[in-house]
């Protein structure tokens, strides 16, 4: 699978396993650069690589990468993708404290091996120049500051590892791995407020069409 929809690219090859999906997605700007959302697994850069040259993208084009949290299958190759694209980087500001381990992640899951110290920092409701105009909105419960990307003009949400796919049907994250399930419900039925077509989940999915009636059903269920 590429581009999935117009301007959106979820990128090949980067699963480290057939029972393990993970979507990176390249999203195009208004102009001549790109968008990269969440970078894999450390050793995700072949692929992203690949995949780039596949549809004659430069790696710097590639302007912004976006986290939408600490996890190490999010930011496991964040280091490197920034050194082959020059591009910046930014996450939430509760989140960028843990990616550069100020202080160390005592959670559920594990930040990246190699600390990084993100570009910028945001907090909820912030606007964000990429894919023609996201906004970020703060959505904690997996992670104390995950983050999932809104595009209000097209309807479509990015919502890292609030939100999974199993067996084609969304479903939210998974106790194992996550900081505060309750946190995570509320978080959410925030989400359910919005207009959403699209749901482009991190692991299983994405729900290209008529996603915000499954979010919705969803959330009556908790």
């Amino acid at each position: 699978m590429s581009e999935i929809l117009p301007g959106v690219h979820m990128v090949e090859g980067v699963d480290p396993s057939p029972d393990f999906s993970t979507h990176v997605y390249l999203l195009k700007d208004r102009g001549a650069t790109w968008t990269l959302i969440d970078t894999g697994l450390p050793g995700s850069d072949k692929a992203i690589l690949a995949y780039l040259q596949k549809h004659k993208i430069e790696p710097t084009a590639i302007k912004r990468i976006l986290l939408t949290h600490l996890h190490k299958d999010h930011t496991g190759n964040l280091r490197r993708m920034a050194e082959l694209t020059h591009a910046r980087t930014f996450s939430h500001w509760i989140e960028a404290a843990f990616i550069a381990n100020r202080p160390r992640y005592d959670g559920p899951g594990m930040p990246p091996d190699d600390p990084v110290s993100v570009d910028e920092t945001f907090k909820d409701g912030d606007p964000i120049d990429a894919a023609g105009g996201l906004i970020a909105c703060h959505t904690p419960g997996h992670t104390p500051g995950h983050t999932a990307y809104y595009h209000p003009e097209r309807k479509l949400l990015f919502s890292g590892d609030l939100f999974f796919g199993h067996e084609g049907k969304l479903i939210l994250t998974t106790a194992d791995f996550t900081h505060h399930m309750q946190t995570a419900q509320i978080s959410a039925r925030r989400m359910a407020q919005l207009a959403v077509e699209s749901i482009l989940s991190y692991h299983g999915g994405p729900f290209l069409t008529k996603a915000g009636g499954q979010l919705r059903t969803l959330t009556e269920s908790f």
